[in-house]
């Protein structure tokens, strides 16, 4: 059989809000605005092949033992539960940066559930599809379809494809791995605390892109401060991407990626160019986030 191929964007935390810890399992409660990038791993699989994965690409090393990777533990677990499984050998083409606040993993694992869903004829939406993208990482539900919308809870709770216009944007990550653990630990949040702030906006169906950013003006990411701490460097790509004019900076998930939104394709692909010269050990995209 030919080979299927599949594409891992990056998953962008527009909006984070953290609203409290859990008492029962300590998850933090979050609300969080995501969007996805036209940045991305790439992702295919042999179907006349063991179950395996290879991975090459500039970010190859940085991901870690190929045995233990979100792709193989999604098909593991997808072949558990639905009998007689076709698999296959998986090969990775890593691009995204590694322990970056993006969800390169979740997204590399959503991209395996979808490539052994079309080759075993299952939906989406099947249970046994579903369950093991909750179980393989908080973050691979929102992955498994890729658009804009919003999500709660520890991510299990995953709010409609939201149909936004595409936002151009430059990601940036200065080389620093940021582990979110220590970063959650940096917000200080004891079981059954709440952490207090402003309301999450309302972010309809099909909002226009005025109205978009306004709402993310009034927004924040609660992870951002404590990341600072954990990782400095943080602070200095943040600045380096207001200093090119955009409309809005922000943070990444629990960093140390940050992104910036501009005003058309062409400000952000001029962003990115300088942001490049000044900082060239840095991973720098111009992308859209729709």
């Amino acid at each position: 059989m030919t080979l299927l191929a599949d594409r891992a964007p990056a998953k962008v935390n527009l909006t984070l809000h953290v609203l409290g810890r859990r008492v029962g399992d300590g998850y933090h409660v979050l609300e969080s605005l995501v969007a996805f990038a036209g940045t991305a791993d790439r992702l295919t699989l042999d179907p006349a092949a063991p179950l395996g994965l290879t991975v090459s690409g500039p970010t190859a090393g940085p991901a870690g033992p190929t045995d233990d990777n979100l792709v193989l533990r999604a098909a593991r677990g997808l072949a558990t539960r639905v009998p007689g499984l076709r698999v296959g050998a998986f090969h990775l083409v890593k691009r995204l940066p590694v322990a970056a606040g993006i969800g390169g993993g979740s997204s590399d694992a959503a991209a395996a559930l979808r490539l052994l869903a079309r080759l075993n004829g299952l939906s989406l939406d099947h249970e046994a599809v579903g369950a093991v993208a909750r179980e393989t990482g908080a973050d691979v539900p929102v992955c498994l379809v890729p658009r804009a919308r919003m999500m709660r809870g520890a991510g299990e709770e995953i709010g409609p494809a939201l149909g936004l216009a595409p936002l151009p944007a430059v990601l940036i990550n200065p080389g620093v791995p940021v582990p979110t653990a220590p970063v959650f630990k940096a917000l200080g949040l004891a079981a059954g605390q709440d952490l207090p702030g402003a309301p999450h906006p309302t972010i309809p169906q099909d909002m226009t892109t005025g109205a978009l950013l306004e709402a993310l003006a009034g927004a924040r990411n609660d992870l951002e401060a404590p990341a600072l701490t954990v990782a400095p460097v943080i602070g200095d790509a943040l600045k380096a991407l207001r200093g090119q004019g955009c409309r809005l900076a922000r943070m990444s998930g629990s960093g140390a990626t940050v992104f910036a939104l501009f005003a058309d394709r062409r400000a952000a692909v001029r962003a990115a160019a300088a942001l490049r010269t000044a900082h060239p050990a840095w991973w720098v995209a111009p992308t859209f986030l729709r």
